[in-house]
């Protein structure tokens, strides 16, 4: 394999058709003339091993993937600090299309996934069991911008918040004694431990109330109600109802506006409930589920891994950095998201530190490197630049790019 120092590259990722995606939003970005009936979920920019994305090596044309690439010349592409560090490229950017609610799930730590993961290798549970919880040994802190209106669940209500959900809702006023009590973790392991049929016995009450004002579309996007009820006709079966209906009303319900971001760290519960958004996270494919979900829920190890305590919700939002360029920060030391505004003929010149994944929402770009290459990128396309490679964007019109890159 044929290596290229300080050197940009034409990218090629990987989509994933899961159950809950649309069937329009990710065929525009990318340009499918013929979808298809199948749903495209999400559009993978990175060198995980379950779907590596390629690179276009330049003159042959020849995809290679990304995964490999790095893993054959891991200090001159991801820089010394970063390969000593992270031994990987240490993210995994995506573009997400959420039509259906996805499960509620909590991702493990650093220290819990390098333990766990060689736990299930140990027992010898294929990487592809369906009851396998740990698909490698890394953790998976997640940022978000919204692309557009954006719903979703994040963490537990903060104390008050929480108990007048409770008096207020006539149904999960069973709850009370048990948050008084053992506080937050007392109250999801009642609602998680509990047998299904009193489960289907406590919800159905309420779903008896909230499902004929949903059907009649009297239920506003902003109430718990609305979510819990399309939860139930999106994941109850003859004799199960989703035990994640309980979460709806224990979680936070954020509704974020284009532009508008959020971070959610190992231990944080949460659920993506309903549009379209540019994700970035560790390189991991680690999910402990907890509900909202036909897939496997294991829940002892899911109750090991979640964080209990109050979550008050805060809005990240761009900061600009340099001109054009506007950073949404976090603490996690694995990635940083970045948005990128060209207006039309105005360059902006990067120096990359380590391997930086550029990807074109809206418009064109012309990327001009150091030794003169010149190529162009339009909506849905992307490029990789590695380790000290030097480039310059310019928009041939009014221009949107989403950079990843790892934290300096």
């Amino acid at each position: 394999m044929e290596q290229y120092k300080n050197k940009v590259f034409r990218l090629q990722g990987k989509l994933q058709q899961y159950a809950w995606g649309g069937h329009s939003f990710l065929p525009a970005l990318l340009g499918i003339k013929e979808p298809g009936e199948r749903p495209y979920a999400e559009y993978w920019m990175g060198a995980h091993d379950n779907a590596s994305s390629e690179i276009i090596l330049p003159g042959t044309g020849t995809a290679v993937r990304l995964n490999e690439y790095i893993a054959a010349f891991p200090q001159d592409l991801l820089g010394k600090q970063v390969a000593e560090k992270f031994g990987r490229l240490p993210y995994l950017l995506k573009i997400l299309d959420v039509r259906d609610m996805l499960s509620i799930q909590v991702h493990p730590s650093k220290k819990e996934a390098e333990k766990e993961f060689a736990g299930e290798n140990k027992r010898g549970i294929p990487l592809n069991a369906a009851d396998r919880n740990y698909k490698d040994d890394n953790h998976k802190p997640e940022l978000m911008v919204a692309l557009s209106e954006f719903w979703l669940l994040h963490g537990f209500k903060p104390e008050d918040l929480l108990k007048a959900t409770l008096q207020r809702i006539p149904e999960l006023s069973f709850l009370a004694p048990a948050f008084g009590s053992g506080g937050y973790q007392e109250l999801y392991k009642t609602v998680m431990e509990m047998d299904q049929a009193r489960v289907n016995a406590l919800l159905q009450p309420l779903l008896d109330r909230i499902l004929p004002a949903y059907k009649e579309g009297r239920l506003p996007k902003d109430s718990e109600d609305f979510w819990a009820a399309r939860a139930a006709l999106t994941f109850n079966t003859d004799g199960r109802t989703d035990r994640g209906i309980f979460s709806v009303y224990l979680f936070n319900l954020v509704n974020l506006h284009p532009g508008e971001a959020i971070f959610q760290d190992a231990g944080l519960p949460h659920a993506y409930l309903e549009g379209q958004n540019v994700e970035i996270m560790a390189n991991s494919d680690n999910v402990l589920r907890g509900g909202l979900t036909p897939k496997h829920v294991d829940v002892p190890e899911l109750m090991k891994h979640i964080v209990f305590a109050r979550t008050v919700p805060h809005t990240i939002y761009g900061k600009e950095v340099f001109p054009h360029i506007a950073a949404f920060r976090t603490p996690a030391p694995d990635f940083e998201l970045s948005q990128i505004l060209l207006p039309e003929k105005s360059p902006v010149t990067i120096a990359s530190h380590s391997v930086e994944i550029f990807i074109v929402m809206e418009g064109k770009v012309k990327i001009t490197e150091k030794n003169g290459d010149v190529f162009e990128r339009k909506t849905g396309e992307c490029f990789i630049a590695f380790d000290r490679a030097e480039l310059s964007l310019q928009g041939v019109s009014d221009t949107v790019i989403y950079r990843a890159a790892v934290p300096e």
